[in-house]
């Protein structure tokens, strides 16, 4: 499997799109905004998107799901269900932040702990991480050692959980029992910034090291 990671909006958010080498079919993970770069590195890559993919229903991931999903009839899958309140204030939290209007949208299929998703010849698997919106999704690929986190996990922080039915306990369960029992060399794209391992926030990360307070 390869992928490419995309900054999208004004809050650089890691839109990322993953892809199977002997199929050149992919995905696109948290599509938030600019589609005309995202669809360009697709072509570059030469990738036949299969699915849209989505970690939470925030607006710097969610915003240009609608859009993309209307114009190419890809399906939608994921976040959890719990997370159907923040896609249906889309349009208010674009209306908050400046941006285009967002639309809401009814996810295709709703992803639950455990589940799996699939492109071309390749499989994530779905962890349910909750803490940071009460829906969030991990996407992990076994077979590479590689997660895409969104805002769960980041390099040297972790998500908030000041927004609605965010909880910080939550979050760090979901970071230390679900995501740090991975394994030490799993390398995550975060949401935002660098991406990093497990093992390196796990030594370094002020939030959720084994060393903290």
């Amino acid at each position: 499997m390869k992928f490419r990671v995309i900054p999208v909006t004004p809050f650089q958010q890691n839109c990322t799109l993953m892809w199977c080498e002997e199929t050149a079919r992919g995905v696109v993970i948290d599509p938030g905004g600019d589609l005309d770069r995202v669809r360009q590195v697709a072509r570059e890559e030469g990738v036949i998107l299969e699915k849209i993919l989505l970690t939470h229903g925030h607006l710097d991931h969610a915003g240009a799901v609608a859009v993309l999903a209307r114009d190419t009839g890809l399906p939608v899958e994921g976040p959890h269900r719990d997370d159907e309140f923040w896609i249906e204030g889309l349009p208010l939290q674009s209306q908050r932040f400046g941006f285009a209007q967002a639309d809401r949208f009814t996810p295709d299929r709703w992803l639950e702990d455990g589940d799996r998703v699939t492109f071309g010849n390749q499989e994530l698997e779905v962890l349910h991480c909750p803490g940071h919106t009460p829906g969030h999704v991990v996407f992990y690929h076994r077979s590479s050692g590689l997660a895409q986190v969104g805002d769960v996990l980041f390099n040297g922080s972790i998500g908030r959980t000041d927004f609605p039915r965010g909880d910080y306990n939550q979050l760090i369960a979901s970071i230390r029992e679900k995501l740090f029992r991975l394994g030490e060399d799993i390398r995550f794209i975060p949401g935002h910034g660098p991406m990093s391992t497990f093992g390196h926030e796990r030594r370094t990360n002020p939030f959720v090291s084994d060393h903290r307070g």
